[in-house]
């Protein structure tokens, strides 16, 4: 449950960024699992992907009322069936951070947290973090993450993508970021639409070291995934 490590302090969260591309899901599927690993988060919701929010499950992310939006989006299915899920009380190890707050503690190098993910990624958020922009808080918090030299996991969902996204792409790859694209796979045996979003968020979660149960890992068997026993 949130092991404390050396440097770390008894709450050193992750960072969650979600951006305005299409895929809120996603990001639903990665807060849920983080908390259900006893980990405390730090949320940053830009001010895009509250409409894209808003279009993909009718919830208006508000900053008086984080709590509350929160955990029904939270507890929504990615087939947007409202109370899919029991969130419990993992809403209390979540601190928001308006996006438009630049004196936020994840602003600053020295504020301690284990790495940031970006789920979903923009093409526009990954050109102003490889460019180094901090145009908003997310932005910031992702170059403040890079230069501290902690994990950067940027699920990237567009497509296609252009030549100049690829390059910026290639930019924080080689800043020391771990792209992870929003491709489902189906090896696993899925057969809804949330064992497809699960999947993208496992392998997100994968990339930053955190232990989850949300897909059929492969095992080295033909067939294995469409098996019922």
């Amino acid at each position: 449950m949130n092991p404390v490590k050396p440097g770390e302090t008894r709450r050193t969260p992750w960072i969650v960024g979600v951006s305005g591309a299409s895929g809120t899901p996603y990001a639903a599927s990665v807060l849920r699992a983080l908390l259900d690993a006893g980990e405390s988060v730090d949320l940053v919701v830009s001010r895009a992907s509250r409409l894209t929010l808003l279009d993909e499950t009718g919830i208006s992310f508000r900053d008086a009322h984080w709590q509350d939006d929160l955990r029904e989006w939270l507890a929504r299915g990615a087939d947007g069936k409202p109370g899919s899920f029991d969130i419990g009380d993992g809403v209390e190890r979540v601190r928001y951070w308006a996006a438009g707050d630049l004196a936020a503690g994840p602003s600053s190098g020295s504020y301690p947290v284990k790495g940031m993910l970006i789920v979903p990624a923009s093409t526009a958020c990954v050109a102003g973090v490889a460019l180094g922009l901090s145009k908003d808080l997310l932005q910031r918090a992702a170059s403040v993450t890079l230069k501290e030299g902690r994990k950067l996991v940027v699920a990237v969902r567009e497509t296609p993508l252009n030549g100049q996204t690829l390059r910026h792409l290639v930019t924080l790859d080689d800043a020391g970021a771990t792209v992870v694209p929003a491709s489902p796979a189906f090896y696993a045996g899925a057969t809804h639409i949330q064992d497809l979003v699960d999947f993208v968020a496992g392998r997100v979660l994968d990339a930053a070291g955190v232990e989850h149960r949300l897909y059929r890992r492969w095992k080295g068997e033909l067939g294995g995934g469409t098996r019922t026993t």
